[in-house]
């Protein structure tokens, strides 16, 4: 089965327009158009420079990550606090596993439902990255 664009439904213009999917040939692009001139951009220009966005946030980060993970998880302790924080120090080979594999449909329509959002240009520049964060927890003093 062919790769689809890694952010499928998740990317808009500047105008705030969904871009829409679609193939040339065998490779996955996503469709911005442009009053009617429809800019196809291949997904893994845009799809890598997500990701590498991404992976600049973790980056310095990992320790703290992966302790939070593993206190999600329920498996708070050292071992799997240590696994994780491998894979995170791993995020290059994480990423393309990812970009192989895809989403599923159900994560891109729950990271959607939380709110994120990809950004692009007529050239397939991401502009910015629209993604949830946590709450300010001392903004109220609680």
């Amino acid at each position: 089965m062919p790769r689809q664009p890694l952010f499928a439904g998740l990317v808009v213009d500047e105008s705030g327009r969904p871009v829409e999917a679609a193939y040339v040939g065998e490779e996955p692009c996503y469709v911005v158009d442009d009053a009617g001139f429809r800019h196809h951009i291949l997904a893994e220009k845009v799809d890598r420079q997500v990701l590498e966005m991404m992976r600049q946030q973790i980056s310095g980060h990992e320790d703290l990550l992966s302790e939070q993970a593993a206190k999600m998880l329920g498996q708070d302790d050292i071992f799997s606090k240590a696994m994780i924080e491998n894979q995170l120090k791993n995020l290059d080979q994480q990423f393309e596993n990812v970009l192989q594999a895809g989403i599923p449909e159900e994560g891109r329509a729950y990271m959607g439902m939380v709110g994120f959002r990809v950004v692009i240009n007529l050239h397939g520049d991401v502009l910015r990255v629209d993604q949830p964060s946590a709450t300010d927890e001392g903004e109220n003093g609680e």
